[in-house]
């Protein structure tokens, strides 16, 4: 088995606590849900449900009860169903699934052994800490996986979504750019960090030259001035491959938008709403993106760039990038509730001059939460790239068809993001929780 990552050891109390709230908040997600919703159509952009909740189970057993300590499988049967890399996405609509009281109760089984091992410290290590948080933070991201796949279906809003606070509704625009000086900054993670993930490593020179960028993600209102100057119809502001998807699925405007008597409306899980015009947009693709930039007269950044900007920290009578980077756009402390809109509180995007106090040192509202951004960067490995335990993680996805995301969404749990954390999709996924901010052109 490949090394395992030298991340700090946490104690046994947070390891229990993130174990069992990825567990009841993966619960809640399929609260509500009947039968032929747990499965759901067959899409090649969602899995089915029920498939979902069992193949995060057999991952926990995977890697810490099989792996960690060569107990025999509690399914016989579980590789043939769950093992994501050998059961092709396209089949699993087509498998044999155990029905959801015998899904839970499996969940429930390798959770409690699990839990056991920790309390009674046989699972006491640094190694075994690396595998418990990497499987918590696997159900975390498969979490955020199950809220957007029930906005794709149009199934209601999670249960536990709050109403958004006044303070907050009403952050309103957060319109202009920062001035970003340049500079050489060590863009990934370095092994001092206290968790990545593979495709971060190893931190490495990257030259950025000055550059401007917004304050703020593209609202609403502005991607709106977009598609009311059909940008959606002119050849010119797309990219080869975003006119031939655009024409394949004729899109015309945004993913979940609908004109209702002269004005933008948006689905919302089941629900159809008034667009709020100083959110950010959300639900569109790169393509969508890359064009809007074109019109607007203005560029996506670059992974680096949006690194610098979440997480270098001006210093005084200094015109380059110097002094030390923050794990987070404000500072190296896990985000709260006053800092980002992350945890799935919300359920939806909230205006992108909300939390101020989660701006980062150079000025940028919303780097982390609310919603995923694009940015230019192709994903591939960084230098040197090895891949972790987990193996299948990154590498089979440095295709050339993925770009990368930074900065987590609203439905993204707070401790599975920080500034050097690489999402990626491929620039076609318009059901994922992404939008984008720009910087101005270079001249």
């Amino acid at each position: 088995m490949t090394d395992f990552p030298k991340v700090q050891q946490v104690s046994n109390k947070y390891l229990e606590n993130i174990i069992c709230d990825a567990d009841a908040r993966t619960i809640e997600l399929i609260k509500g849900l009947d039968d032929d919703q747990l499965m759901g159509p067959k899409l090649n952009i969602v899995d089915p449900i029920l498939w979902s909740i069992g193949h995060i189970a057999w991952f926990n057993e995977k890697f810490i009860l099989r792996d960690r300590e060569n107990r025999a499988p509690v399914l016989d049967y579980g590789d043939t169903l769950y093992d994501s890399m050998a059961v092709a996405q396209k089949t699993r609509w087509d498998l044999n699934l155990p029905d959801l009281e015998t899904t839970i109760k499996y969940r429930e089984t390798i959770r409690d052994l699990i839990l056991e091992r920790l309390s009674s410290d046989k699972l006491a290590s640094a190694e075994n800490s690396y595998f418990l948080q990497l499987t918590a933070f696997h159900e975390d991201m498969h979490d955020e996986a199950l809220t957007y796949t029930r906005q794709t279906l149009g199934y209601p809003r999670p249960p536990f979504v709050e109403r958004v606070p006044v303070s907050i509704e009403g952050g309103g625009p957060y319109p202009g750019d920062v001035e970003v000086p340049g500079g050489i900054h060590m863009l990934g993670s370095n092994p001092n960090a206290p968790f990545f993930m593979d495709n971060e490593k190893w931190g490495q020179g990257y030259e950025v030259k000055p550059f401007s960028i917004s304050k703020a993600p593209v609202t609403n209102e502005e991607f709106a001035e977009f598609v009311d100057a059909r940008g959606y119809q002119r050849e010119e502001l797309w990219t080869s491959a975003g006119w031939q998807w655009r024409s394949k699925v004729a899109a015309e405007h945004p993913f979940h938008w609908k004109k209702i008597d002269g004005d933008w409306h948006a689905k919302n899980f089941d629900k159809v709403e008034v667009l709020k015009p100083h959110a950010p947009v959300v639900y569109v693709n790169w393509f969508e993106a890359m064009a809007w930039c074109k019109w607007a007269a203005r560029r996506l950044p670059w992974e680096g760039e949006w690194e610098v900007a979440a997480s270098r920290i001006p210093q005084e009578g200094s015109d380059t990038l110097k002094g030390p980077e923050n794990r987070y756009p404000w500072g190296n402390e896990i985000a709260t509730r006053n800092h980002a809109n992350l945890d799935g509180y919300y359920g939806r995007p909230v205006d992108v001059g909300a939390f101020p106090l989660g701006d980062s040192a150079y000025g940028c509202r919303q780097m982390m939460g609310n919603v995923w951004e694009w940015t230019q960067s192709v994903f591939m490995g960084f230098e040197g790239f090895t891949p972790d335990p987990y193996a299948d993680y990154s590498k089979p996805w440095f295709d050339g068809q993925h770009a990368v995301l930074r900065g987590g969404c609203w439905a993204t749990r707070n401790r599975t993001v920080w500034n050097t954390f690489r999402n990626f999709y491929t620039c076609d996924r318009r059901d994922v929780i992404a939008g984008f901010r720009t910087c101005a052109l270079d001249f």
